[in-house]
């Protein structure tokens, strides 16, 4: 018994502590003001400064291995071409290579293969935007058959980012005064913040014109801008 009674009143002794550390865990209590939740977006202007191309060589032959030679012979000039347009070894990345069975159909009859098509594509960035319509042409030159892109981004998408958030909680402070001035109130100061999203859209199909020279046309990109944002949600405390 004396025992059980001890471990009564050390429980009971331990309970406003505990209270105390569950009420800390939860945060202050706001026994005077008004709260405001705001949500706004915050926004930055940027030139991309990144161009991303898959290219691909596309072979047929009577035989899986002619296919093969025949697109490994035409894939090493296009590399050769990437690397005489100053592209990086650590910019051009391999993405697929197939090789595919050419079937004939008919009625009432087996399929019969009738010869082999192999592929071969890569992944090739350009850091530098202004040359992406050159080497374009220097692909399709060199044996290239398959062109998908030009995709346009940034290459430090972090940094734009920031801006946009910054820009965001500004212009969620200004709300907030504006409301808080409407209300006859001030903003006391910012209880929580929370980021919705952000977002990097890529711009639409870049603009594709030629060039009228005596030469052969050129293929030219069109950068342009692209808009980063960032949508946080601010809750304010006004008295």
């Amino acid at each position: 018994m004396r025992m059980m009674t001890a471990t009564l009143v050390a429980a009971a002794a331990a309970l406003p502590t505990m209270a105390i550390a569950q009420q800390q865990v939860q945060g202050p209590i706001l026994t005077d003001g008004t709260l405001l939740d705001v949500v706004a977006e915050g926004r930055t202007v940027r030139q991309p400064d990144l161009a991303t191309i898959d290219a691909g060589v596309v072979t047929q032959a009577a035989s899986a291995a002619e296919a093969l030679s025949a697109n490994a012979a035409r894939m090493e000039r296009v590399l050769a071409a990437l690397k005489r347009a100053g592209v990086a070894d650590r910019d051009v990345r391999t993405a697929t290579i197939s090789l595919q069975p050419q079937y004939r159909y008919g009625e009432n009859v087996p399929p019969v293969i009738t010869g082999y098509q192999a592929s071969n594509r890569v992944s090739v960035r350009f850091r530098d935007v202004a040359r992406s319509g050159t080497v374009l042409d220097a692909l399709v030159k060199e044996g290239a058959n398959q062109i998908d892109g030009p995709t346009l981004g940034l290459a430090n998408p972090d940094a734009a980012l920031d801006e946009a958030r910054t820009d965001a909680i500004a212009r969620a402070r200004a709300r907030a005064e504006l409301y808080a001035k409407a209300a006859g109130l001030r903003v006391e100061r910012i209880v929580a913040i929370g980021e919705s999203g952000s977002s990097m859209p890529q711009p639409p199909m870049p603009v594709v014109m030629m060039a009228r020279m005596e030469a052969a046309p050129r293929t030219q990109i069109a950068a342009g801008e692209q808009d980063v944002t960032a949508t946080v949600n601010v809750r304010f405390l006004l008295k």
